[in-house]
């Protein structure tokens, strides 16, 4: 019961800061006044805050922002041991530096290291918190980028990534970073540059504890779908995750901004009742996932979990089943990725939620920005599918959806698939599938979970595979990669392909696109495809376990 009123109470936050921070964030980025700051930044990357940007100038923006971004993380950790608060560490071997330059550039932040024994604390600030913020500030930024392309009329330009980017990082991003930052050095998670400490262990023995400035990564962590934990552990870490009220503020945190993004939607194409729809089909996938996690969980399938009565194995005993389920969900249900329990652990069918969750696309409701963009490709294929149906050309706010808006809408659905199905059935045929702790239907879960959490930019880890290998980390940042780079520029071109037509006029034919009908068929639409493409993959894994 207490975990029930903990997912009510999260309901009714979430509820109530939609309006007012959605707002907020509408007006950051439809904005046209910038501070000194800003005009700062503008001036060092030299470019004009006032001239707007063709999808292609927007798109090269992203992709060149990126690739400096991750030249600059590998060269940061390779040199490690030459830099201040190394800690005596080594410098970070290179297809470690590789995966994780990749990793935390993407918004994946997929970790195949302990951070404690590898990173230094500046690495930790200057590096991997640093593009905690611009990644997530990258989402969100394509995300507007995609909405102006529905709200414009013959428009040639879809605003400037540039300033975009500067404006979501430093008036939203960081303020808020500052802020809960602060709340959790209030709830005990650490805050310091301390080398660390040895301990005498309850047993006798020596550990060595390591402090660092986490409470400021860790916020950033939560509220930037970012996921990267200062310590192996991640969030089952007392250090970065002490309380069970602290817990559920970081599973607040994942859900802020994918949230809220719906109702910036609603305010720029001039309907919020558009954004409210969308808001409720996120929160009915969200919802259903978050009761088929706990109710798996708390059932204990299993022969050892119901002869001692719960599901405990890689849970810790101050979140419970249900804190440690609902965080899962959340995390994956966002592109977060950080973990307060073992999925590895989880009953057969509960392992499988996270699975299907990432599967999804990711868009109940996504990570930061990422979430907002493939929920509207999958309205967009759902009004296609519609327009089938009644023998009419399909539009969605006032947008014809013709040849090229479709075929870039599939595109975007179908590369994530590619990558995962193909990636983990590379695994299989090199033989690397042997890292796997498990073989049969488990072992396959394994393996398809790490190539499902790189693919779809999670991060999240089964926790039951060993991918510190050159192979595992090379694989694995082409699938982070690709699934984050690959969509993108689709969006873009969606975006400036939308941007440059009239607007239709609504008639007696035009499908409402606001009323509960169409938000069941968006819905219906996400998990139908998702069952077609990944029913086969977890029919051989989650289900064929969950049914032995």
């Amino acid at each position: 019961m207490t975990g029930w009123i903990a997912v009510l109470m999260l309901a009714a936050a979430l509820v109530a800061v939609h309006r007012p921070f959605g707002d907020y964030m509408y007006r950051v980025v439809s904005g046209r006044d910038h501070n000194v700051v800003e005009r700062g930044v503008y001036r060092l990357v030299g470019v004009d805050a006032n001239a707007g940007q063709a999808w292609g100038v927007y798109a090269r923006g992203v992709l060149a922002f990126s690739a400096v971004s991750i030249l600059f993380l590998y060269a940061f950790l390779r040199l490690q041991d030459r830099l201040w608060l190394s800690l005596g560490l080594p410098a970070v071997e290179d297809h470690i530096a590789w995966n994780t330059a990749v990793s935390f550039v993407t918004n994946t932040n997929w970790q195949a290291y302990s951070g404690e024994s590898t990173m230094g604390h500046l690495v930790q600030m200057a590096g991997l918190a640093v593009q905690n913020f611009v990644s997530a500030g990258v989402g969100i930024a394509v995300a507007v980028a995609l909405v102006r392309g529905f709200a414009a009329r013959r428009a040639e330009t879809l605003g400037n990534f540039w300033v975009d980017l500067t404006r979501i990082t430093l008036r939203i991003l960081l303020p808020l970073s500052v802020v809960f930052a602060v709340v959790f050095m209030v709830g005990g998670v650490v805050q310091n540059l301390s080398a660390g400490v040895d301990v005498t262990t309850l047993t006798g023995g020596v550990q060595h504890i390591t402090g660092g400035p986490v409470a400021s990564q860790e916020a950033i962590k939560e509220l930037g779908t970012n996921g990267g934990g200062f310590y192996n552990a991640n969030s089952a870490h007392p250090f970065e995750n002490p309380t069970a009220w602290t817990n559920w503020l970081q599973i607040l945190l994942m859900l802020l901004i994918p949230f809220s993004l719906p109702r910036v939607f609603g305010r720029m194409v001039g309907q919020n009742r558009q954004g409210y729809a969308i808001a409720a089909v996120m929160a009915l996938l969200a919802l259903g996932s978050i009761a088929l996690t706990v109710g798996f969980e708390t059932h204990g399938a299993g022969t050892v979990p119901q002869a001692v009565g719960a599901a405990m194995e890689g849970k810790e005993a101050r979140f419970g089943i249900p804190g440690s389920a609902t965080f899962a969900a959340a995390t994956t249900l966002t592109s977060t990725g950080a973990v307060n329990s073992f999925h590895d652990s989880y009953t057969a069918l509960g392992g499988m939620m996270p699975m299907v969750n990432m599967m999804l696309g990711e868009v109940a409701p996504g990570g930061a920005g990422s979430g907002l963009y493939g929920m509207l490709i999958l309205a967009t294929i759902t009004v296609f599918v519609a327009g089938l149906m009644v023998g009419r050309t399909p539009e969605y706010l006032g947008k014809r959806i013709r040849v090229r808006e479709i075929q870039l809408a599939s595109l975007y659905f179908l590369v994530t698939p590619l990558i995962v199905l193909g990636g983990t059935a590379a695994a299989f045929a090199t033989g690397n599938d042997a890292t796997a702790l498990n073989t049969g239907p488990h072992g396959l879960s394994e393996v398809l979970y790490a190539f499902t959490s790189a693919g779809n930019n999670n991060g999240s880890a089964f926790a039951g595979i060993t991918v510190d290998t050159p192979w595992w980390d090379v694989a694995l940042g082409l699938a982070m990669l690709l699934g984050r780079f690959l969509p993108l520029i689709l969006v873009l071109a969606l975006a400036g392909s939308l941007a440059g037509q009239h607007s239709v006029p609504e008639s007696e034919g035009t499908l409402p696109t606001h009323r509960p009908l169409f938000v069941g068929m968006v819905a219906g639409v996400t998990v139908v495809l998702v069952a077609l493409t990944f029913l086969p993959a977890l029919a051989l894994g989650p289900l064929a376990e969950g049914l032995s």
